[in-house]
């Protein structure tokens, strides 16, 4: 097969693993079944005949249930250095959904304890074809750190901001309540490593291998949709759906507003005469913030939860808000007078994943 006139993509990636250990995930059918699809699918069936002319077939799933499948022949194995194999999608009934098949091959060479790979993919006909398959394989090779490394999914994802802003704390109950692993690298907005991700600095910022995401509402869907585990938006039912995101766009628009930009931070870093609160500021958020609170109460009047009568990513983005909020005499009075909020507002600080991300500092 030529690769003359055709486009390629280059990839690498470091994988804190040895070498045999990421080029053995390559040829075993059961490593393939654990890492082999971008994140959001599942592998339904793989198998591997790993030897020069075998073949391997990677039958992947959507949550739709569609299954696109990959299959290929093993061209070159140099184990634990080099292997290079085709790679074609199968079509209906088997027959192969392209005219020709591209061809993938992948160097790994032992480096400070771990492994760098580069894979190099060629023979793409068209710059879509060839950018369309990018993200699909930084994804996938996220999923390859997370089985190989002995850190697990805290290979790949690292979540950037100040364990004392509430996003960044929404973004990380979301990662616990998924039971994930992952690396909190502390930052206040506008530092480089936020930049790098953010052009507009602002906290937190995600870093899943190649893949950088910002924005906190992104971030939690990303989280969900990316993982196993319970789901965080509503899976059912157009009306809870839509009420989760009305919750999600109240707290953005308004309620970070008014309980924390200009209550909260007037007490943690006042601007006002003489270096003290400004009063003004704080009592035209204290008479939005009790109409806030009635629309809360009202909102958990039956139930500990914003949405469905279970966890979703609604009350994560409440919860914190609430929690700096009461730390402040106006706002706890305001807590106090609302029975149902407080109750709500017990049940998740009960949740593991409020604990494990309450703030220590000062």
């Amino acid at each position: 097969m030529t690769q003359s006139g055709t486009f390629e993509l280059e990839l690498s990636r470091f994988i804190r693993a040895p070498r045999e250990r990421v080029f053995d995930a390559f040829t075993t059918a059961g490593a393939l079944s654990a890492w082999h699809c971008p994140r959001g699918m599942t592998v339904a069936e793989a198998s591997a005949d790993a030897r020069v002319g075998g073949r391997y077939r990677v039958v992947m799933k959507h949550r739709d249930g569609s299954t696109p499948t990959a299959v290929g022949v093993y061209r070159e194995i140099r184990r634990p250095e080099f292997l290079s194999y085709t790679w074609c999608w199968e079509g209906e009934r088997g027959a192969p959904a392209q005219e020709s098949p591209t061809l993938i091959e992948v160097r790994l060479s032992a480096k400070d304890g771990g492994t760098e790979l580069r894979m190099r993919h060629s023979g793409f006909v068209d710059v879509s074809a060839r950018d369309g398959h990018r993200a699909g394989w930084q994804s996938v090779l996220n999923r390859l750190a997370d089985l190989v490394d002995e850190r697990g999914t805290a290979a790949s994802l690292v979540l950037y901001g100040s364990p004392r802003s509430t996003f960044t704390r929404t973004a990380r109950m979301a990662l616990a309540e998924k039971g994930l692993a992952y690396t909190h690298v502390p930052s206040a907005p506008h530092t480089p490593e936020v930049l790098a991700i953010n052009p507009f600095g602002r906290i937190p910022a995600l870093r899943d291998g190649d893949t950088t995401l910002y924005e906190t509402a992104a971030i939690v869907r990303y989280i969900d949709e990316s993982f196993d585990g319970p789901p965080l938006f509503p899976l059912r039912g157009v009306s809870d759906r839509a009420r989760c995101e009305q919750w999600v766009s109240l707290v953005v628009g308004h309620l970070f507003d008014a309980m924390i930009r200009r209550y909260v931070l007037q007490f943690v870093f006042p601007k006002g005469p003489e270096g003290k609160p400004d009063r003004a500021i704080i009592d035209g958020a204290i008479s939005e913030m009790d109409r806030q609170f009635a629309a809360l109460d009202t909102a958990f009047a039956t139930s500990d939860f914003l949405v469905g009568g279970q966890l979703t990513a609604a009350d994560l983005f409440v919860a914190p808000i609430l929690a700096a909020v009461e730390t402040f005499p106006e706002g706890k009075r305001l807590l106090e007078a609302r029975h149902n909020v407080r109750r709500a507002q017990a049940a998740i600080r009960a949740r593991p994943s409020f604990a494990a991300t309450q703030a220590t500092e000062a």
